[in-house]
């Protein structure tokens, strides 16, 4: 099993709409290492859901339901989108400063590699995340 974190604009999409459809298609990205991060998702696999823009933390827990398949909303190239379904929302929100001030949590491509909007996070990081917001495990 592997762990991810996808990034949202909640003006567009945010994590209570996610809750509240229960399940819905990640598209709508336009980013090569992005696309290489939803081809890389398997069914099963937990996805942290973050809110970019004036939220700037963790809100909850989703996961894969449908692999990799054609992004619906592109009109061209290779992109591709994953279903996900709500699982849970954390006991708390993780602010990304918190994050970046966090020994294992500074590390992540959240505050390495800014603008990436599909990543990849280790087993370590998964684990803290849980911790740090009093989260049980959804596994």
């Amino acid at each position: 099993m592997s762990y991810w974190l996808c990034k949202t604009e909640p003006t567009v999409y945010s994590w209570e709409q996610l809750q509240q459809d229960g399940e819905t298609s990640w598209d709508g990205v336009r980013n090569f290492q992005a696309r290489n991060n939803l081809q890389a998702m398997k069914s099963g696999d937990f996805v942290l859901i973050y809110h970019s823009g004036d939220d700037k933390d963790i809100r909850g827990i989703a996961q894969v339901v449908k692999e990799a398949y054609p992004d619906p909303s592109a009109l061209e190239g290779k992109w591709v989108s994953v279903r996900l379904k709500a699982i849970a929302s954390l006991g708390r929100p993780l602010q990304l400063e918190e994050i970046r001030n966090t020994y294992g949590l500074n590390v992540m491509p959240l505050v390495t590699q800014t603008r990436l909007s599909v990543q990849p996070v280790t087993e370590l990081q998964w684990q803290a995340v849980l911790k740090y917001t009093k989260t049980a495990s959804p596994e």
